[in-house]
């Protein structure tokens, strides 16, 4: 099965999204975050960030678009939050092909504003409000076009 779903209360049990997310690194390495503000989409990636290695800080990168984090065995993890993007330019001038084609992990908050830029195959998360604050639906698939 290419989805899988979580129902998720309280951020202690996103480390079985995190897992889940990790053991599919193989697949593909942009994984693309979709949710409303304040679903969780930056508490997941940090999540994500401890389990896969990472020794920085994780931060949202809402002002510099791009985040580049190292996990303990060197490689590098960029994190990029297109939330402030206007027009395709924008990611055309940080040159976004370069960071998408490294090999490396890219994990994309608000991937929405950069669509048509999206590679034919990625990992797709996508984080729904629940029924209380802090119940979250978590769904993720293999995207393939």
């Amino acid at each position: 099965m290419n989805e899988r779903r979580f129902n998720i209360k309280g951020t202690a049990a996103l480390d079985e999204v995190s897992c889940h997310l990790a053991s599919l690194r193989h697949e593909a390495d942009i994984i693309a975050f979709y949710g409303s503000m304040g679903a969780g989409k930056t508490t997941l990636i940090k999540n994500l960030c401890h389990k896969i290695g990472v020794t920085d800080e994780v931060n949202s990168p809402t002002f510099a678009i791009v985040n580049e984090y190292v996990t303990e065995k060197g490689e590098s993890v960029y994190h990029f939050d297109f939330y402030r993007i206007k027009k395709l330019e924008e990611a055309y001038d940080i040159g976004y092909e370069n960071y998408f084609d490294s090999g490396n992990l890219c994990l994309i908050e608000w991937p929405e504003m950069i669509e048509p830029l999206m590679p034919e195959k990625y990992i797709r998360v996508d984080i729904q409000h629940g029924e209380t604050d802090d119940e979250r639906i978590i769904k993720c698939e293999i995207i393939r076009d």
